[in-house]
């Protein structure tokens, strides 16, 4: 049965055609949801700013300002109202919408192709996930701060779980830094990184993440064959020295090399391919796994792709987020899973959240997935709690215990 949406939702909508708008206005309500239906831009604003509607629906087609506009606004706005685009336009189109609402860090929803069904937009409303953490101030991420913040040891490297398509199995994970301001509370690194990056503070925070997962792995799960993976910036691929350091580093924790993960984005591997070509093929050499990161997103040639000594591609997380709702999505997971396997390489799948996108990329043999779906980035001392409650779920799926072993292993979590 379907839930109702919070009564104290409020629905504002944004269509020329006002019949059409009193129509999805009437859906809302008839589910306890406030709504308020508008046929021009300025309307909307003005509503949008007195109401503070907590939910908006965006037709694409206006004659006054087009919805790709109403989006941009909105995101200038800093809005947080969760966003359903609503549109007669064919399926390209209504995609490309979404990836411009996502891309301009807005809530977005999900799509309302028309003509629709009340239950279509009332499963949208109270499809409502968890909170992401957010800064929820208006801070300056500078230099000095981000300095301060490696002095008093407020950057801390959470854990995001990697599991096996087939069988569902633990095979890893990935390590994802987060700093934990004083008065913003948790900040993400798409906030921070940039700074770290011009300031000259990438290094030092890259051998903190390389400390602090390096030293967890081997603290709590040195039995064990699960690997952990590392981003690496584009500006740390251009140090010549890196894999040294890295051995020396995994030698130190007595980790052997072929448990690590370290993974360069499709853009950098390939802007700065001299470098990293040096680096990647050391890192290689030495028994490390090497993964092209965000695949499908940067302008690689097949040349350039045969050339680095990558062993894993990850598919980016906007094709996998879409995959239900995008035949293009579909076929570029499809195409890529074929690619990878065909150059010997384990392909990942980022953005997994929910079932049946797990199930889809099992069906194609896509190797490895992780997303919200199996477990967000939690702190390491979780991690244990997560492993224990993941294998009963896990057991209960298939109807028989799985991650033979794993209960001698987290004494150490």
């Amino acid at each position: 049965m379907l839930s109702l949406p919070d009564p104290a939702m409020r629905l504002l909508i944004l269509d020329d055609q006002a019949d059409v708008g009193q129509v999805i206005a009437l859906a809302a309500r008839s589910a306890t949801c406030e709504a308020r239906a508008t046929t021009n831009a300025d309307a909307f604003f003005q509503t949008l700013d007195a109401w503070s509607p907590t939910h908006l629906v965006i037709d694409l087609v206006m004659p006054d300002m087009d919805g790709v506009e109403v989006v941009r606004r909105l995101a200038e706005r800093g809005c947080r109202a969760r966003i359903i685009i609503a549109s007669g336009v064919g399926s390209r189109i209504l995609d490309s919408a979404r990836r411009l609402a996502i891309e301009h860090n807005l809530d977005f929803a999900g799509v309302l192709a028309k003509p629709f069904t009340p239950r279509a937009l009332r499963a949208l409303l109270i499809d409502v996930p968890q909170a992401v953490p957010f800064d929820p101030l208006t801070i300056a991420v500078t230099a000095s701060e981000l300095q301060l913040a490696l002095t008093r040891h407020e950057l801390q490297v959470y854990y995001q779980p990697k599991v096996h398509c087939s069988g569902g199995q633990l095979a890893g994970f990935e390590a994802l830094l987060r700093w934990h301001h004083p008065i913003a509370g948790t900040i993400l690194p798409d906030r921070f990184i940039p700074v770290a990056e011009s300031s000259g503070l990438i290094r030092p925070i890259t051998d903190l993440v390389v400390e602090q997962s390096f030293a967890w792995l081997a603290r709590s799960f040195a039995d064990a064959d699960w690997s952990i993976s590392v981003n690496l910036s584009p500006l740390v691929l251009n140090d010549l020295g890196l894999a040294d350091r890295l051995l020396a580093r995994s030698r130190q924790h007595a980790i052997d090399p072929k448990r690590l993960i370290f993974e360069a984005t499709e853009t950098s591997a390939m802007d700065q391919s001299i470098n990293s070509l040096d680096v990647l093929t050391r890192l290689r050499l030495n028994g490390f796994q090497v993964s092209i990161d965000d695949f499908g997103t940067g302008y690689s040639s097949m040349a350039q792709l045969v050339r680095m000594p990558f062993s894993e591609m990850k598919i980016d997380k906007s094709f996998v987020m879409s995959a239900l709702q995008s035949s293009e999505s579909r076929a570029i997971i499809e195409a890529t899973v074929a690619l990878g396997h065909s150059l010997g390489l384990c392909v990942t799948a980022e953005g997994v959240e929910d079932a049946a996108t797990l199930e889809y990329l099992r069906m194609i043999g896509c190797d490895l997935a992780q997303g919200y779906y199996l477990a967000r980035a939690i702190p390491g001392n979780e991690v244990g709690a997560w492993i224990t409650g993941y294998r009963s779920r896990l057991a209960a799926a298939v109807g028989s215990p799985v991650l033979p072993g794993i209960g001698a292993r987290l004494s150490a979590v």
